[in-house]
C-alpha cells in the first residue's frame, strides 16, 4: 500500500505534527471508523436528542456508511479511495471518481476533471461535533490530493465536488473553487469546481 507523507496543525498545541497519506481505503482503516469515529458521532447525536434539538442540527452526513461506500465501486478501476492517518488513528478519507465526470466553467467546459465524491473528517476533527477539534488541515491535505491525482491524469489539477452546506465555505474561501450554484439535480447542494489556476495557486 502505498503511503507519503503529509503534515497537519494540532489544535490543542498549534504545533505542526506529520500524518501519512495512504492510497486505499483498507480493512484497517474501516474498522478504525466503525470503532473510533462512529462512538463519537453517536454520542453527539444522543446529546442533540436529549437537547430536542432538530434534524437540520444534526451533523449532515451522520448517517455515511464507508463501508457501505467501498462495496459499491469494488473493482471499479474508476474510482479512487484515501486514507490520511495520524497518530495511529484515522483523520479523513477520501473517494475519487476518475472518469466520467467534465468541467462546467465556461473557460474550460466540457474538459474532464477528478470528482471529489465524499470526503470526510474524523468527528474529533469537527467543531460541530467537538467542542475542541483536534487536528486542522484535514480537508486541505486531502484537496491537495485531489488535485495531485488531476495532475497525475493530465486534467492540470482540474477538480469538481458537490458541497455538504457546513462545507460551503471551506471550499469557496479557503480553496478558492469557484461556486456554480445550487444543483438540483444533485439534491440541491451547491456544485463546486477547480480550473487549472486555481488549483496551482491553492497548490502554492
Amino acid at each position: 500500500m502505498t503511503s507519503y507523507p503529509v503534515f497537519l496543525t494540532d489544535r490543542r498545541s498549534g504545533k505542526t505534527v506529520g500524518a501519512e497519506l495512504i492510497e486505499g481505503i483498507g480493512e484497517s482503516q474501516l474498522r478504525s471508523v466503525e470503532t473510533e469515529w462512529k462512538p463519537v458521532i453517536n454520542a453527539r447525536l444522543r446529546q442533540l436528542v436529549a437537547q430536542g434539538s432538530p434534524l437540520s442540527d444534526w451533523p449532515e452526513n451522520w448517517h455515511w456508511d464507508w463501508r457501505k461506500k467501498l462495496e459499491r465501486i469494488r473493482g471499479l478501476l474508476a474510482f479512487r479511495s484515501l486514507a490520511l492517518v495520524c497518530e495511529n488513528q484515522v483523520q479523513g478519507l477520501m473517494l475519487l471518481a476518475m472518469a466520467g465526470h467534465s468541467c462546467r466553467i465556461p473557460e474550460q467546459a466540457k474538459k474532464d476533471l477528478i470528482y471529489v465524491d465524499y470526503l470526510e473528517t474524523a468527528p474529533w476533527n469537527r467543531k460541530t461535533i467537538v467542542p475542541q477539534p483536534r487536528f486542522g488541515g484535514v480537508g486541505t491535505v486531502m484537496i491537495r490530493a485531489a488535485i495531485e491525482v488531476s495532475h497525475e491524469q493530465d486534467f492540470r489539477g482540474r477538480i469538481g465536488l458537490h458541497s455538504l452546506p457546513a462545507a460551503e465555505e471551506f471550499y469557496d474561501k479557503v480553496c478558492g473553487m469557484t461556486d456554480l450554484g445550487r444543483d438540483e439535480s444533485y439534491q440541491g447542494l451547491r456544485y463546486f469546481e477547480m480550473t487549472a489556476a486555481q488549483a496551482a495557486a491553492f497548490s502554492q
